[in-house]
């Protein structure tokens, strides 16, 4: 198996032969999103036992940025940490500072050890915190209990 071989636009005139005409369309370029302006949003911090992964969002739900702590370079168990969390937060204040948003919701989920520092960081970042509040999945009843065991 050897390198793939990717023919450009010249090299197709050149197989068609000089003599015949052969027009090859521009490419179209895409147009590049221009950064918007946010002035209200949402910080979901999810902070489990083996990771923490924290996204911003516009009012809508689309997200504007996101990180987590294996994204940033942390690795194993040092993924779960304070630290790793506070570094996350950080990547994130410095991602939306030219776009914000600046007055934001922040939506804390999971129980690992680094939510605290995450919503610290968070909070010392220079956000409006308009709200905290704790999303964890509770269950109510939970599953049906294992059958007695017999002696």
């Amino acid at each position: 198996m050897g390198k793939k071989r990717i023919a450009e636009k010249d090299s197709i005139k050149e197989r068609k032969g000089a003599g015949s005409q052969t027009v090859v369309p521009p490419m179209k370029k895409g147009k590049k999103k221009s950064a918007q302006k946010y002035e209200t949003g949402r910080i979901y911090v999810k902070c489990s036992y083996n990771n923490t992964m924290i996204s911003v969002t516009n009012d809508n739900g689309d997200v504007i940025a996101w990180a987590s702590a294996g994204a940033m370079g942390f690795s194993g168990p040092k993924k779960a940490t304070p630290f790793a969390a506070s570094k996350v937060s950080s990547a994130i204040i410095e991602k939306i500072a030219k776009t914000g948003p600046n007055k934001v919701d922040v939506y804390v989920s999971g129980i690992g050890p680094g939510r605290d520092s995450a919503v610290r960081s968070i909070a010392n970042g220079g956000f409006d915190i308009t709200s905290i509040s704790d999303v964890t999945p509770i269950p109510f009843n939970g599953p049906k209990p294992r059958k007695m065991r017999r002696r």
